[in-house]
């Protein structure tokens, strides 16, 4: 099972990260928070101190086209927000 799905790189999650050394992933929806904190510390190679995990819900969508409203749901998913210990940092930038 992939714990670590990809990392939220939004503004709200940016400002997070420099400010309180917290950053935000999408993660497994059956992953628990041991297993995410073991996944964050061997794929980055830092001490994880805290990981707060939160169940977002679906939403409806719709969209215009040109023969009528099509409408649908977003799925729903699971975010984890976690701190390093101080003077650690997660660059996820060095591959580009």
């Amino acid at each position: 099972m992939e714990i670590l799905r990809k990392p939220l790189i939004t503004e709200k999650a940016s400002a997070l990260s420099e400010k309180a050394g917290k950053y935000t992933f999408l993660v497994d929806k059956k992953a628990n928070k041991v297993e995410i904190k073991k996944a964050v510390e061997k794929m980055y190679g830092v001490n994880v101190e805290e990981v707060n995990t939160m169940i977002m819900p679906s939403k409806p969508k719709s969209r215009n086209t040109k023969k009528a409203v099509v409408t649908g749901r977003k799925g729903s998913y699971k975010k984890a927000v976690v701190k390093v210990a101080a003077g650690e940092t997660i660059d996820f930038y060095n591959e580009i």
